[in-house]
């Protein structure tokens, strides 16, 4: 049937609308983002949600001292991330925790030990950055880095450099421990461990990058998820990391 050429200007309206809407489609900012590797053969998503309800293995921050008492958010603050982790998987059972981090790190030497006087509250044997005390079983595992330095005055430091060295370490233990399950972890340094050369997105990519650099050398797991907080969301630019994922 022959066309109108009112009808011709109608079609190409029409399709021409569709083709901005999909455009819009595509360049709207997404909760959800996924980079599939081919050599090797894994996954990186970046996604908004809430990091204890991802049911694979976890990447945990602590500080050097794997000080664990919550009480009153004075040592550790109840609201961070490894706050709420001694929360929602041990059920603030402090005696529980020291006893399983006691046993993970049972093969590490501390590198040194603060007096009572000169630290009042919390532990006192300081182990190396960047060890990792891997927690739970096969099924579902919690990495514990130590990635920051406790201050004797309770507050914790850490820098770039020590993040990526303990990122380096933690893809080690994955690769032991984490029988290729997947593996998700929050933007670790955006906060407590007052790494404030680099923003929450800077951060994401620093993550991403050491994920990817180090399963070039063998695959540390199927998959990785760097889950964002909800409240972080307006702090991240998802299309600037989404093309920040296709250079990957």
């Amino acid at each position: 049937m022959k066309l109108t050429p009112s009808q011709r200007w109608l079609a190409l309206a029409t399709l021409l609308g569709l083709a901005i809407l999909f455009g819009v489609y595509k360049a709207w900012p997404r909760k959800k983002v996924t980079r599939e590797f081919s050599n090797p053969d894994v996954s990186l998503t970046v996604q908004v949600g809430d990091l204890f309800e991802q049911q694979t293995h976890l990447v945990i921050g602590f500080p050097d001292t794997f000080d664990t008492d919550a009480t009153n958010s004075v040592v550790i603050a109840q609201n961070s991330v490894q706050g709420q982790f001694q929360e929602k998987i041990y059920g603030n059972d402090f005696a529980r925790l020291d006893s399983e981090l006691d046993a993970a790190l049972a093969g590490v030497e501390p590198i040194s030990s603060e007096t009572v006087t000169g630290k009042p509250k919390g532990k006192l044997a300081r182990y190396p950055l960047a060890t990792v005390a891997p927690l739970g079983g096969p099924s579902r595992y919690f990495f514990c880095v130590a990635y920051t330095e406790m201050g004797n005055n309770l507050i914790a430091q850490s820098s770039v450099d020590i993040l990526w060295k303990s990122l380096d370490a933690v893809w080690d233990s994955v690769y032991l421990h984490g029988q290729r399950n997947s593996v998700s972890i929050p933007i670790v340094g955006s906060e407590l461990a007052r790494i404030s050369c680099l923003n929450r997105e800077s951060l994401l990519k620093m993550i991403a990058l050491s994920f990817v650099a180090r399963s070039r050398e063998s695959a540390v797991c199927k998959e990785l998820r760097i889950v964002i907080h909800p409240k972080d969301y307006e702090h991240i630019n998802m299309l600037e990391v989404a093309a920040f994922l296709r250079t990957l």
